[in-house]
């Protein structure tokens, strides 16, 4: 069984361009830091029907899905009650989600001199973040307490989901990786090798391109062209990633398919 990877980001200032998204980036980084590789990521707005389609999913893929944003408890944060419903199941509030957030009430309210009221309105209102979806468990957040959740629909998909913020998500991401999938960390280790070449066209390297990946089933060629590049001018890198003895294998049979065509060839590159 292939092992697939998600990453979905809600949040309307994603999709207008109010804010721009961290998450991607980070956590591709977060991932090859333990030899893992993102396979998709998925972007939506803060509109229930399609976050709880894009949640529905996740649960019925059997991956291992990162889900930031949307989990507060104003009226724009709508990802946990979307996740119980796309799971069929009633928001129950988390026993051990209501002590966090609780003693992080409390804390708020000795650093203002104020005495802690569990009644007043706002801080019945808090506890709504601790309303996770019948059957979660918590993602402790080192940053505020206030913590994410971990549900799994019934054909085995896994969703991690955490607070937009990157001060909150990012060790909570790292917390979900290190705790949970220890045991897989190397399995999708690649080595990426490349070499840049001058003047040529994608149509005639495509067969070279296509013999390899037939001859090497556990390595994807890539084709990466450029016209303006400030170095380089009119080029095209092409490379092949994939477990690093395959991806040596057809590297070397890349190299003499560009010899025997000809190719000016440029600076190779070899990415861990």
């Amino acid at each position: 069984m292939t092992l697939s990877l998600g990453l979905i980001v809600v949040g309307d200032e994603i999709l207008s361009g109010k804010r721009a998204d961290k998450h991607l980036i980070k956590f591709i980084d977060l991932l090859s830091d333990r030899g893992l590789a993102l396979s998709y990521a998925e972007y939506v707005g803060d509109d229930p029907a399609r976050i709880t389609d894009v949640l529905a999913r996740a649960f019925a893929s059997g991956d291992i899905v990162f889900s930031t944003g949307g989990i507060g408890a104003t009226p724009d944060d709508q990802t946990r009650q979307c996740a119980a419903q796309a799971l069929g199941v009633a928001l129950q509030l988390h026993p051990e989600a209501a002590d966090l957030i609780q003693d992080r009430m409390r804390t708020l309210a000795q650093e203002q001199g104020l005495p802690y009221d569990p009644e007043h309105p706002d801080n019945v209102h808090r506890m709504n973040m601790g309303c996770f979806p019948l059957g979660a468990s918590i993602i402790p957040n080192p940053y505020n307490k206030i913590p994410g959740f971990s549900c799994t629909g019934a054909a085995g998909g896994c969703v991690h989901l955490f607070p937009g913020f990157p001060v909150m998500a990012w060790p909570m991401m790292e917390w979900v990786l290190d705790t949970h999938y220890a045991g897989l960390f190397g399995s999708q280790a690649k080595v990426e090798r490349s070499v840049i070449v001058y003047e040529a066209m994608e149509a005639s390297l495509t067969p070279l391109m296509l013999a390899i990946e037939a001859h090497h089933p556990h390595v994807r060629v890539f084709s990466l062209p450029s016209v303006d590049h400030p170095v380089h001018g009119r080029h095209i890198e092409l490379g092949v990633k994939g477990p690093s003895a395959d991806s040596l294998s057809a590297w070397e049979v890349l190299l003499e398919g560009l010899h025997q065509l000809g190719a000016k060839c440029g600076p190779e590159m070899v990415r861990e």
